[in-house]
């Protein structure tokens, strides 16, 4: 089986918490692909999780122009024994986000997601599609309406629920985007056991249990 994990920050009216459910759909309907969907306030539960997962897929609101703290916090609980030892090193990644505002500043936020994955040495996949939207002859229902390349960028209205926002065209943009990201996990992962490379002898070695990844100062101490 191809493990992949949907880690994800989402709080007000749960815009992100659709996409993530909407990214595991579409991970799921790849042949042999388990997913395990993590709120970061649930992640204690499931250290494990992650450090056995062929992929690990970023999702967080764009909040003014950022990741929300919440996710950054989880992110910097990394900055220990998952970065310094490389555990996560060569794990698929990819992410989504999204903001009530039609651009939001959802680029910079997927920015930092980047270089967060890149920081733990990670592989980060983009859009398989080009955007929608682009001419005359488009319109919103177009997949990828917001015409992101480095992930998914959804809008939702903050007038709206959580049941009508992100739209329709949004869902199904997420939903192709995890049977992609899965896709590529499954390829790579079957590769790799194929034709591996000296260092994975020792990368993504993972510690025993569950609990949470040492902090920089523990390995220091």
């Amino acid at each position: 089986m191809t493990k992949i994990a949907i880690v994800y920050f989402s709080s007000f009216k749960g815009n992100t918490e659709s996409l993530a459910h909407a990214v595991k759909r579409g991970a799921e309907s790849v042949p042999d692909t388990e997913v395990a969907l993590i709120h970061t306030k649930d992640v204690d539960k499931h250290w494990q999780t992650l450090h056995d997962a062929d992929a690990i897929i970023f999702g967080t609101p764009t909040y003014i122009g950022s990741v929300a703290a919440k996710f950054k916090e989880f992110i910097e609980r990394l900055a220990g024994e998952v970065w310094l030892k490389r555990l996560w090193m060569n794990k698929i990644s990819g992410g989504f986000t999204v903001s009530a505002g039609r651009s939001g500043d959802k680029l910079a936020c997927l920015q930092q997601l980047v270089t967060f994955a890149s920081q733990m040495g990670m592989i980060w996949v983009p859009m398989r599609i080009t955007g929608g939207n682009y001419s005359s002859q488009g319109s919103e229902q177009d997949l990828n309406r917001m015409a992101g390349y480095l992930g998914v960028m959804a809008q939702a209205n903050i007038d709206e629920p959580a049941e009508l926002a992100p739209p329709a065209s949004d869902i199904a943009t997420a939903e192709l985007h995890g049977n992609h990201i899965a896709n590529v996990a499954r390829q790579f992962r079957h590769g790799r056991q194929a034709l591996p490379a000296v260092y994975d002898e020792y990368a993504n070695q993972t510690p025993d249990g569950s609990g949470s990844p040492l902090s920089l100062a523990d390995l220091m101490a």
